[in-house]
């Protein structure tokens, strides 16, 4: 796989301009016409560009790389990664994307709905290669995926067993950032937290405002943020911050109490190991199988476009049971598989803003 690293911010904004050539390891060309799926060197190739935080964050970007992972095995194809810079502009975005499809990757795909202006720019120039925009549905095109999921749903099901395993009737959630995205997970968490128990605690906190997204990068944050609640009495603490929530993790496992992932099965991260045991349960998005999926249309020569979304009714998002503490919590697992089939079955209307 090619990997384009990661490279330290430096010099003011126009200087990031400068850079994002080599950020994204290419020299630059006028060639800005349709792209096929073969790299330069013949081999079919797909590329995702990370969002903030990187790949090793353990949650979104991870869940990413495991989908172009398994295209890469499954579909014989090569990928490439593209990861941010700190501090970047949205030029430095529209280079990084241009410059993958320019070298003949196909499908391109942006991680997070922080790619949305820069690939309604870079797709219009490139009318033949395949963009996939996760998280967003903004910008249509023809030639663009929007690949989104119910994660107010999913969350649903973290409130009701956070109300489930908590002994204070306190519970706490960290958002990275105060987006709508982000607010999502908050509503369902609240909601079903409520629904569960109406006389529970839900602590909020958000750990940066835009434009200033660094709160789903720094794990200090997410750390912080957690001692503050678990303080107030919080004993299941749910954060959806990316790279942030595992300084959230640390800090409710150093407690000894409960911590709630996101995205990936954050139980099973090599990364968090070492807090496993104080991750109950983990809300999951199929992100790999969204990315896999729409490399895999376009080498059938069927490229998927628009709104593809993925809901707690075929698995697009869902509660992890990989902790065994967790599958013995019978009255915690009894609770969630009922909130399941009900919001399957349209008796529980999730709401999607607090």
């Amino acid at each position: 796989m090619r990997r384009i690293t990661r490279i330290a911010t430096v010099g003011l904004a126009s200087a990031a301009l400068a850079l994002s050539a080599t950020a994204c390891g290419g020299k630059k060309s006028s060639d800005t016409s349709a792209s096929s799926s073969e790299s330069s060197s013949g081999q079919k190739s797909a590329a995702i560009a990370y969002d903030i935080g990187g790949r090793g964050d353990q949650s979104f970007n991870d869940a990413a790389f495991a989908g172009l992972e398994k295209a890469e095995k499954d579909l014989k194809i090569k990928g490439a990664e593209a990861e941010p810079t700190e501090g970047e502009s949205e030029a430095d975005k529209v280079q990084r994307l241009t410059e993958l499809a320019r070298k003949g990757n196909n499908p391109v795909i942006g991680v997070g709905f922080a790619y949305a202006p820069a690939i309604k720019k870079v797709a219009a120039k490139f009318p033949n290669t395949t963009f996939g925009l996760i998280d967003d549905t903004s910008v249509t095109d023809k030639n663009i995926a929007n690949l989104v999921f119910n994660e107010e749903q999913g969350s649903y099901l973290a409130g009701v067993a956070a109300a489930k395993a908590s002994k204070t009737g306190k519970v706490g959630f960290i958002g990275g950032v105060e987006v709508p995205l982000i607010k999502k997970f908050e509503a369902g968490f609240a909601q079903g937290v409520k629904d569960t128990n109406p006389n529970a605690e839900v602590l909020s906190t958000y750990l940066t405002q835009p434009p200033d997204f660094s709160g789903f990068a720094k794990p200090d944050l997410g750390k912080a943020a957690a001692q503050g609640q678990l303080a107030k009495g919080a004993d299941v603490i749910y954060s959806a911050a990316g790279l942030a929530g595992s300084g959230a993790i640390e800090a409710t496992s150093a407690a000894g109490k409960w911590a709630i992932g996101v995205d990936s099965d954050q139980y099973n991260q090599a990364g968090l190991a070492k807090y496993k045991d104080h991750i109950l349960t983990s809300v999951t998005k199929d992100v790999p199988d969204a990315v896999f999926n729409l490399i895999k249309s376009v080498e059938d020569g069927k490229p998927q476009n628009g709104e593809i979304r993925y809901g707690l009714d075929k698995g697009g998002v869902g509660l992890a049971d990989s902790n065994p503490e967790y599958k013995k919590m019978t009255d915690v697992t009894a609770a969630v598989e009922k909130a399941k089939a009900d919001i399957i079955a349209k008796k529980i209307n999730v709401k999607t803003a607090p």
